[in-house]
């Protein structure tokens, strides 16, 4: 796992709810492009969940 992931699932785990990518990105200084590949990334391994379209929390 990335230093990058790590900051996302981080950021991720201090939210109470579900999160945008944007609003993720802007917690962690990072660009919201970048955060949604890692997002993607993250989907695919089964880390993370998107209960509905466009918010993510952890699975």
């Amino acid at each position: 796992m990335t230093a990058e992931e790590k900051k996302v699932l981080e950021a991720m785990k201090k939210s109470k709810e579900p999160v945008k990518s944007g609003e993720l990105a802007a917690k962690i200084g990072m660009d919201s492009k970048e955060v949604g590949k890692i997002i993607s990334k993250l989907q695919k391994d089964g880390v993370v969940i998107s209960p509905k379209r466009c918010f993510y929390t952890m699975a």
